[in-house]
């Protein structure tokens, strides 16, 4: 059963993201392959960073509160009150950083092993602080050492790791920053709009392949077969999505639990 959306599908921004992101990588790795020519290889790698803000995706990509108490609180003796002292109104949970792995898919050239290419899936944590400021440190990087870098960002909560004051403002953003340029192709994309077929450069003089980001989404939803996953009659994960988009969201077959 595929997915009533025409492109990524905003239920998919929840728990079950670390699923998509994941999947959706592979997939791309997969499509990819047999479009290079002899002279490169795909991997799939990944790297590990900690989220030390947990609790701003408490509820919506992780689990519920509990899961992040300190293994030891249930030992902890409780508060001992003084004459003098006010008891407090409660007593919340200390949070631990918890490791999130990140996929990307690297294109290196077969013979020297040169990274060419990095396409970033972002994850929630590159997008909020403290980690999107080594995020952004790690997109320079690989700009100063003339890699390729396409970024598919299909999270609406967070800051966008790229900063320019004409950035459109869109539910989602996709953009390619080839190595040695200064400028950046931005596809803008809205809940309604399919998923955009991309560029994908490669060695000079060698010309770009494609990446149909539409048809790796479609597969990923039907293969995971994420409908038994979804409750489309509830709200989608944060955030709000305005009244216009709502209503049409609707006509979907979606939020039936809120029009009561």
């Amino acid at each position: 059963m595929p997915s009533p959306f025409p492109g990524m599908d905003p239920y998919l921004e929840g728990h079950l993201w670390p699923d998509v992101h994941n999947s959706l990588a592979y997939l791309i790795s997969v499509q990819l392959t047999p479009r290079l020519g002899a002279s490169y290889v795909v991997h799939l790698n990944s790297y590990t960073v900690e989220d030390t803000a947990p609790e701003e995706d408490i509820g919506i990509m992780y689990p519920d509160v509990e899961v992040f108490m300190r293994s030891d609180q249930v030992k902890e003796p409780p508060p001992v009150y003084g004459e003098e002292t006010t008891p407090e109104t409660i007593i919340l949970p200390s949070f631990k950083p918890v490791e999130v792995r990140i996929p990307v898919v690297e294109i290196k050239d077969r013979k020297s092993n040169q990274l060419i290419t990095a396409i970033e899936i972002l994850s929630p944590v590159n997008k909020r602080r403290p980690g999107l400021q080594p995020y952004r440190d790690k997109r320079l990087r690989l700009h100063q050492a003339g890699v390729h870098l396409l970024e598919i960002d299909l999270i609406r909560r967070g800051e966008r790791p790229l900063a320019h004051p004409y950035l459109p403002k869109s539910h989602y953003l996709v953009t390619l920053t080839r190595g040695g340029s200064g400028q950046t192709q931005v596809w803008a994309l809205d809940i309604k709009d399919p998923l955009p077929v991309i560029p994908v450069p490669l060695k000079q003089p060698d010309g770009d392949i494609a990446l149909n980001l539409g048809e790796a989404l479609t597969t990923l939803y039907q293969q995971r077969a994420f409908e038994k996953s979804i409750n489309y009659s509830e709200l989608p994960p944060p955030p709000a999505f305005s009244e216009d988009i709502t209503a049409w969201m609707r006509t979907l077959g979606c939020l039936t639990l809120t029009d009561h």
